[in-house]
């Protein structure tokens, strides 16, 4: 577990479709397990289409890989009483942490979906249900919600979920520590002083990084870009860059100030084992 002179490091999943899928992932779990994270972190589908996945896997990795596990938990599409019965599960199955989300909208689905609207709505809800049960994680965006209005629009719905309850918060991977800094030292200002962990994304495949950054507003800088393209399909030299582009990014960061690291994995253990062990976090 952490300490004081170590970051906390947690790595986040995805709830897999295939049972040869789930167990891959359970295999790459133990192999990050190793590190002694604080704790993983499992996602939920748009509009919760991967709850019963989610739920089943969140209590395996916990109970099983024995590492604390926090489900992501959205409000968009479910009622208030599919929240409390969840929220009722976890709770009685031992789990401390819970990432609270508004959630992506499914295809279709309007806005009006689910009787919570807002991230802040759910962590108070959750507070309200459950008291001091759940550490609550929320999510933070250096580079701004892709859907929010403006920059301060989206600082201040920030601030408006830490006020709600929130112990911490995830941001959104980005590739450019000065805009974590910039966000961090923004929000102090609006009173808010939960810890704020970086969302850290290793680089192994360019073209799936370029879809992902495009749809969720996480910029790729542009000499990042052009190098990764010169590479082409020369994978090993795109993981070799990706490795060392984000290790120094990552001792940015520590440097600086930010509490810990937080991998999203996609279910793959060597990218993120890599970076620690370039950063000396390795266990």
């Amino acid at each position: 577990m952490s300490t004081s002179h170590r970051p906390s490091i947690s790595f986040e999943f995805f709830p897999t479709k295939t049972d040869a899928g789930h167990e891959k992932l359970l295999a790459t779990a133990r192999q990050l397990a190793a590190q002694q994270p604080d704790f993983f972190s499992c996602t939920y589908g748009a509009g919760g289409s991967t709850r019963d996945r989610t739920l089943n896997t969140v209590l395996q990795l916990d109970s099983e890989v024995k590492v604390p596990t926090a489900p992501h938990l959205s409000c968009v599409g479910d009622s208030k009483t599919e929240l409390r019965g969840l929220l009722n599960l976890y709770r009685d199955a031992g789990i401390r942490r819970i990432v609270a989300l508004r959630g992506d909208l499914p295809s279709g689905m309007g806005l009006a979906s689910g009787e919570l609207r807002f991230a802040n709505e759910l962590v108070e809800f959750i507070r309200s249900e459950t008291g001091d049960h759940f550490h609550i994680e929320v999510a933070a965006y250096p580079e701004m919600h892709p859907q929010a209005r403006n920059f301060e629009d989206d600082l201040s719905n920030f601030a408006r979920k830490a006020q709600a309850g929130a112990d911490s918060a995830i941001t959104q991977y980005f590739f450019n520590a000065d805009c974590y800094f910039y966000f961090v030292e923004r929000v102090r200002k609006l009173g808010v002083e939960i810890p704020i962990l970086p969302g850290i994304m290793p680089i192994t495949n360019y073209s799936k990084l370029a879809r992902f950054s495009d749809a969720c507003g996480a910029e790729i800088p542009r000499w990042v870009r052009k190098q990764l393209e010169a590479y082409g399909d020369d994978i090993e030299s795109i993981q070799a860059f990706g490795e060392q582009v984000i290790a120094q990014m990552c001792e940015k960061l520590l440097a600086g100030g930010a509490p810990g690291l937080h991998f999203y994995t996609l279910n793959q253990a060597e990218p993120s084992l890599a970076i620690c062990s370039a950063l000396g976090l390795s266990r």
